[in-house]
């Protein structure tokens, strides 16, 4: 909510779903308009109004009440909406309009060029910190990846003044990712299974034509991917046993991506195409590994863990002979604490532990990053 320039007319937030888009605007709003709640709207687009109503006819009615801020919550449940928040944008000078959609929205692509006039933001899930200030109530701030390397033990000091990230370490590797696990406790695995159901039979047929026939195939491989992650992939025999050609195949897997389900790490991370192997699959976050595999692997949720922090901010790549390379320079491998030394390595990102020593930082610390 802070990083948002709230002033620009024309906003946009993206985000895989579930991860707090509507309350991220239910709670703006009700902390801006408290006193003047006639000058604010929220609207979800898959409402049943709309099916004989316009967006253009509701702008109308509400610049005509005295509105100011529209906020338009999943944008892609409606047809054409790009063309229609275009000429609410440049009829309607008066209003701020704010909209959210899937992680799969493309609006560079819309058929209105809204790229030039909206301001975009891309909503994750929760990060360790967040999890931490959210869950018990902390106020710790943001530690840039530099500052990490070059003062951890005084940051972890600072930390472990207040509070002992340890304790609830596992809580969050488990069920701290998403927010609403506060809402559904022990159904929380249930609900996020629910939701990737929801992104693969609803969002992808309608936001990448995916037809409804295949959804099965790609069940099968987010299922293949979650019980062997890290998963190296062999194209060959993957399109062979999931009964799918290698191209199909690919653009499954960068879908899937997309989405928030999968992350694929290349190594070099720049220009990758649409139909491009990845070296290694790995789950979007560990909360995906509890609610989909049936074999959870410490050091893949370790590894997963350091890949979804870094990657808010940082751009990852596969170094030759280790686990990590950070924006091209810092190579980094993850590990417990009897992780061995590695002549290329630069950094050693270490679980269970409170304290680091040198080039070893204790893992838990990468969580601070956003």
């Amino acid at each position: 909510m802070k990083k948002i320039k709230w002033d620009q007319r024309l906003i946009g937030i993206t985000g895989a779903r579930g991860v707090g888009k509507t309350t991220l605007l239910l709670q703006y709003l009700s902390e801006k308009y408290q006193n003047n709640r006639n000058a604010s709207l929220y609207v979800s687009l898959d409402h049943i109004w709309f099916s004989k109503n316009t967006l253009l006819d509701l702008a109308d009615q509400f610049s005509k009440s005295g509105g100011i801020v529209l906020v338009l919550d999943e944008v892609h449940k409606y047809p054409n909406w790009s063309r229609e928040i275009k000429n609410i944008n440049d009829f309607y000078p008066e209003l701020q309009i704010i909209f959210t959609g899937s992680s799969l929205l493309e609006i560079l692509n819309s058929a209105a060029d809204l790229s030039r006039r909206a301001v975009m933001y891309a909503l994750k899930g929760l990060s360790f910190r967040e999890f931490l200030n959210y869950d018990q109530g902390f106020d710790f701030p943001i530690v840039s990846l530099e500052t990490i390397f070059k003062d951890h033990l005084r940051i972890s000091e600072e930390i472990i003044s207040e509070a002992k990230p340890l304790k609830f370490w596992n809580d969050y590797l488990s069920h701290g990712y998403y927010p609403f696990y506060k809402e559904f406790g022990d159904l929380y695995h249930q609900q996020v299974r629910s939701i990737v159901n929801l992104i693969l039979e609803v969002e992808l047929p309608m936001l990448r034509k995916v037809e409804v026939a295949y959804i099965p195939k790609i069940k099968q491989l987010l299922a293949i991917i979650a019980d062997s992650v890290p998963f190296t992939p062999n194209i060959s025999k993957l399109s062979e046993k999931i009964g799918i050609n290698r191209t199909t195949l690919l653009t499954y897997l960068h879908f899937l991506e997309e989405c928030g389900l999968i992350y694929g790490l290349h190594q070099n991370a720049e220009g990758v195409s649409l139909l491009q192997k990845p070296e290694k699959i790995y789950l979007n976050n560990p909360n995906l590994a509890f609610a989909l595999g049936s074999n959870v692997d410490v050091g893949n949720v370790r590894e997963t863990f350091f890949l979804n922090q870094l990657s808010t901010e940082h751009q990852l790549s596969l170094p030759r002979n280790s686990d990590f390379q950070i924006d091209k320079s810092w190579v980094v491998e993850v590990g417990g604490k009897n992780k061995k030394s590695n002549p290329n390595c630069d950094i050693y990102a270490i679980d269970n532990i409170e304290y680091g020593l040198d080039k070893r930082i204790p893992l838990w610390l990468f969580g601070f990053l956003y």
